[in-house]
Order: structure tokens, then sequence, then C-alpha cells
């Protein structure tokens, strides 16, 4: 087929796209935006967001000690009278996502029957885990397993410091890192993907409410959608940049004064980690300026390969054979558990504590957290089938962090359950205490082995480069959502939100700590979880939509008319559902 009767066929196709499947609107994504001084921004979203970011920023500062005090208040009168919420509401999240992959609607192609997939499966894997949960990862995986072993969480009723302990840490700890937090960010990246590719939506969560409010979505129901959006985004990834630069300044100071002995180091401060925001912020700028294909695929693909470095370098020199031994343990111990784990709240006997102070507030991060993630997942997986999607986003990523968390939590168990050594790193745990050594863990885990100074810079290097992808896609993100819905915005406003995300963090760092981070990420959460769990219903009714027209006379007539015009072929997959179109002796697009 010649260059323009290809075209003409893409035309076509792209027609039959609006035709069959958009609604019939007339309105258009930023339609209404305000485009000056190299900005193209919502008249409601950019301004209204902002002015409350300030205002809670101004609060938080001015009360000082006092907003410190409310913030510690409010996350445990949310964990205490919501946590049950959040269980039901993850779970229930799982069930539906398994059931839009392995129903009918699993053939339906992201972006429409033609769409082609934009990057390649390895590089889509690195940024969706990139954004995910890299900086987090590298912040409790060795904290959390010691904090269980040392303190067993009442559910497993095992003794602290035994092996029961060891694989009872190994399992909650895969809990909270497996297949729940990746239901989230799957859910919302189908829902962000659907609307937008394959109905022509904005790529904003108002459009995710679409077979709800039609064309109200572009009044005020759909400003307060994106609005939530956007401050959920905001602090949850806040509180993922105040963990990264504690994670950074601590390594930074244990590897020049505790490792190599230099004097005159960066001292461990807030005011040294707001130093450290302000540089680290710097460099996402200069990769958000470069855009998602010259910074963030670049800087994703660094941290997966820096990350596969100082993986396979710790499971040579370190217990290799316990790393094995206790993953496979953990899965097992995990998978037998999953169900009930999933829905203890602790009410009845022992071990609440444990579920509002870590599970109930992973939960509640991870929704905060979803937006974020959920829209950039969206944004990089145009072409690829909902059963392909659920499938990568679910499992793989899943996967690989049970695997990161055995090596790094089972190497600072080791010594201490089989006896053959110094047990350090829990021996640092009950000297230093939580909140001294929650910085710390990695770096005291990776010193107890070969090339500590090394692995510890590296380690410090790999946080730094988690920071900047996470602010780097968030700040895609948010320019998203701000921008009425434009996939593509000015450079300007992408730096804009940047410097805002850096500045945040800062900011509340300096006013209350990582308490006020944690408290924001968890409150935003829960209005949150309410619109995720309704989202679910909408996403539902679009694949229905989506599925009745596929399988309709109507689409194959105009199928036929297309293969007839443009001399192409016709793929069936499925209940006689046409999933690509593709040139004759071709292979079809997206392979």
């Amino acid at each position: 087929m010649t260059d323009g009767e290809d075209e003409a066929v893409g035309e076509m196709s792209d027609g039959l796209q609006v035709e069959l499947f958009h609604p019939d609107s007339d309105r258009e994504p930023g339609d209404t935006n305000i485009q000056k001084w190299g900005f193209d921004i919502h008249p409601v979203v950019f301004p209204v967001a902002l002015a409350v970011i300030a205002l809670f920023i101004a609060v938080t500062i001015i009360l000082g000690q006092d907003a410190a005090d409310a913030y510690t208040w409010l996350f445990n009168f949310i964990g205490d009278n919501f946590g049950w919420f959040y269980l039901l509401a993850v779970n229930f999240f799982i069930v539906v996502l398994l059931y839009f992959a392995l129903s009918k609607y699993g053939n339906i192609k992201i972006g429409g029957v033609e769409a082609d997939k934009e990057f390649s499966d390895f590089s889509w894997m690195a940024m969706l885990f990139s954004a995910g949960m890299g900086i987090g990862l590298m912040f409790f995986s060795v904290l959390e397993p010691v904090f269980y072993f040392s303190s067993v969480p009442g559910f497993w009723g095992a003794e602290a410091g035994t092996g029961a302990a060891a694989s009872a840490a190994m399992a909650q700890t895969f809990f909270h890192w497996g297949f729940h937090p990746w239901a989230i960010y799957g859910l919302v990246g189908l829902g962000l993907a659907f609307f937008s590719f394959n109905r022509g939506l904005p790529l904003t969560f108002r459009s995710i409410f679409w077979p709800l409010l039609g064309e109200r979505i572009y009044g005020w129901p759909g400003h307060i959608i994106d609005l939530v959006t956007v401050f959920a985004t905001l602090f949850g990834l806040a509180t993922s940049l105040g963990l990264g630069v504690a994670q950074v300044n601590r390594g930074i100071q244990y590897v020049s004064v505790d490792i190599l002995g230099v004097l005159g180091s960066v001292p461990n401060t807030t005011m040294s980690q707001i130093l450290l925001i302000a540089l680290i912020t710097g460099i996402a700028t200069l990769s958000v300026a470069a855009g998602l294909e010259g910074g963030v695929k670049r800087l994703s693909t660094l941290n997966l390969y820096l990350m596969l470095a100082l993986l396979g370098f710790l499971l040579i020199v370190g217990p290799t054979i316990f790393i094995f031994g206790a993953w496979v343990e953990g899965l097992g111990t995990y998978f037998g558990n999953v169900i009930e784990l999933g829905f203890f709240r602790g009410a009845m006997g022992a071990g609440g504590g444990t579920v509002t102070a870590w599970t109930v507030f992973y939960w509640g991060w991870w929704i905060a957290w979803s937006p974020f993630v959920g829209m950039f997942i969206a944004r990089i997986s145009k072409g690829r089938t909902i059963r392909e999607f659920v499938l990568g986003v679910l499992f793989l990523p899943a996967l690989f962090s049970t695997i990161w968390l055995a090596t790094f939590g089972g190497s600072a168990l080791a010594p201490s359950v089989t006896g053959e050594g110094t047990g350090a790193v829990v021996g640092a745990y009950n000297e230093l205490g939580y909140a001294a050594f929650e910085t710390l863990g990695m770096f005291v885990t990776l010193e107890q082995y070969p090339l500590g100074a090394i692995t510890a810079s590296l380690a410090t290097l790999l946080v730094i480069t988690f920071f900047v992808t996470s602010s780097d896609s968030g700040s895609l993100v948010i320019d998203h959502l701000t921008s009425g819905g434009k996939h593509d915005v000015p450079k300007t406003q992408r730096i804009f939100w940047a410097v805002t995300e850096g500045a945040v963090a800062a900011l509340l760092l300096y006013g209350g700590g990582l308490d006020a981070l944690q408290t924001a990420a968890i409150t935003t959460g829960l209005p949150f979880a309410f619109i995720l769990c309704l989202m679910s219903y909408t996403v539902y009714l679009g694949l229905s939509n989506e599925y009745e027209i596929l399988e309709s006379e109507e689409f194959a007539e105009t199928i036929e008319d297309i293969a007839a015009e443009g001399d192409v072929e016709v793929v069936t997959t499925g209940d006689q559902m046409v999933t690509d179109i593709s040139e004759e002796d071709e292979p079809a697009s997206g392979d």
C-alpha cells in the first residue's frame, strides 16, 4: 500500500472511532482555556487549585506545632473511623479490575481498533514502575521487615525475633506492596485511558464520569472532581518526595561520615532536606522541559538499570540462598493469607494498631497517589488491550516488588534469623529506635556486605533519580488536570508545576515535617476513595457500550466498507469482535 493509501485508511479508521465511539458533543479538551504568558490553563481548576494549596501551606506554617498536633489527630481519626472503608474499597478494586481483564471486555484495545503502541514493552514497564513506587521501595524495603520482625503484627501471633516472625514480616510487607496497590493504579489508569483514547474526552478525571454526568463534566461537577484529583496528586506526590529527600540526606551523611570518615558532611536537618529538594527539583525541571520522550522515558529506563544493578549485586554477594528461600516462603505465607489479610481490621482482637498505622496509611497513600500514577500509566498505554494492560500493571510490578523486598529485607534479617553473623541491622534498629532507623536501614544493610560505600552511594543516586522521575511525571499529570485535559501542554507550564511540587514538599516539611505530608495524603485519599468506587461503575458502563458497538451490525458493515475501499485485511478475535485493521501480508500494528 502506498503512503497516500495508508494515510487515507488511517483517516477512515479515525473517522470510524469518532463516528461510532466518541460522544455526541461539540466540546474539545481545553476549549475554554486561557492562553497567555506561555501557559494554557483551565480558567477554574488552575487558579482555584493554586489558591487552596497556598491556603493549606499557609495554615500549616502559621499554626506550627498546633498544625502538627492537628495532623496527628486527623490521621488517627481517619484511620480509626474509616479504616474499614479503605480495606473494603481496595479489595473491591481488585475484583473489578480482574473482571474487566478476564471477561469479554479484555479484548478491547485502548485507543480503538487500530491504535498502535507508543512505547515498547520494556520502556512501558520501566516508566510505570518508576512512576509507581520506586521511592517507597527504597525507603521501606529494609525498615518494614525489620520493624515487623521486632514487633510482629497481632494478626500473625508469632514471637518476635523468631523464624516465624521473619516469615510473617516478609508476608506482611508483600501484602502492602503487592497486588492491592497496583489494583488501585490499574483501575484508575484503565478508566482514564479508556475515556480519553477511546472516547476522545479530556485526559482528566472528570471524563470518567461521562456516562453519569454527560455534558455536565464540563461544568462545576467536573471542576470539583478535577480539583480533588489535583489535591490528591500533589499531596500524595509531596509525601513520596518528603520520604525520598529524607533518605537522600541520610544516605549522603552516612556514606561520607559513617563509612568514609569524611568530616564536614551535609547535616541531617530539615533545612538540609529543603536545600536538597531545591537541587533535585532543578534537575527534575530540566527533565520535564525535555518532555515525555526525551526526559521521563530516558530517566525511567536509567532507573530500571540502576535498580537491576543494585538488586543483582546484593543477590550475588548477599545471603543468596536465604534470600530466595525468604522470597518463596514469604510468597507462600502471603498467598495463603492474602484474603484474610485484606479484610483484617483488628476490631475484635490484637493487631488494630498495625492496621491503622501501616495498612490504612498505605491504602490512603496509594489512593491519593493513584491519580498521578494512573494518569501517567494511561498516558503511556495506548494500543494495548485491556487484558494486556491489566495483567501487565497488576502482576509484573507486584512480582518484581516482592523480589526486591525479599532481597533487601532478607539481607537485613538473615544474620539474626540464621545466627550466622552479628545481626547488625536488627541490632541497629533496637539501638536507634524507629525514628532514627527509618532513613538509615537501607544503608546499614548495604554496609554489611562488600563494597558498602559504593552500593550505598548507588542507592542514594537511585533515590535521587526516583525523586526526579516522580517529580517530572507528576508535573505532566497535573498539567493535564489543570489544562482541561490536553495531551500536550506548553513547556513553561510543565516547568511551573515541577517547581511548585518541590516548593510544596519543602514548605510542608518546614511547617509540619513528614506528619503533615502523610496526613495530607491520607486525608485527600478518603474522598477520592469514594470517587474510585463510583468510577468502577462508570468504567463498566463505558466498556459495555464499547463491546455492544464492536458486536453491532453497523460496526461490521463499516469495517467491511473500509476494508473494501482501503484494500486491507480485517482481523478478528474472540466473539466475532474486530480488534485490528492491518495491511495484507503485514503484521498487525503494535506487534
